[in-house]
């Protein structure tokens, strides 16, 4: 069957609607068993627990984006690793990946900054048990924290 460039324009418009996007980008940070948590004080997820993390800003790498999305949710400065999972939304709107990266604590003093209520470390099966982002434990799957 052949398609006309309008079908295509058409169909390659909806499609792209649909497409996944990058979402955002966070830092897995385990210490003794325990992955670092923050919940979150602002929306989207207002009140929910996620890994310190945040959206890539135009022209922003996404390790450069772990960074600093770190220190202003932590007050930690991290040192970024290798991608270490990720996990999925599909909602009304769109197809949001969001990236987790593994990062190592290098300096600072851990705090609850900029959108984050609270942080601290939990393990990640109590952690899941607490009213989490969407699909937090893909990510503690992928990374081995999790059978």
């Amino acid at each position: 069957m052949r398609y006309s460039r309008a079908q295509l324009d058409r169909d390659d418009a909806r499609l792209d609607d649909f497409a996944p996007v990058v979402g955002g980008v966070s830092g897995l940070i385990v210490r003794d068993g325990k992955v670092l948590a923050v919940r979150r004080g602002k929306q989207p997820y207002k009140d929910h627990w996620s890994l310190p993390g945040g959206g890539v800003e135009r022209g922003e790498r996404l390790r450069e984006a772990v960074k600093r999305e770190v220190f202003e949710e932590t007050g930690l400065d991290v040192g970024v690793g290798p991608l270490v999972g990720y996990r999925e939304e599909i909602v009304a709107d769109g197809h949001y990946v969001v990236f987790a990266f593994h990062c190592t604590v290098i300096g600072g003093v851990l705090h609850a900054g900029d959108d984050a209520a609270a942080v601290e470390f939990v393990e990640p099966r109590e952690l899941l048990a607490r009213r989490t982002v969407p699909a937090l434990g893909d990510v503690f799957r992928d990374a081995g924290l999790l059978d």
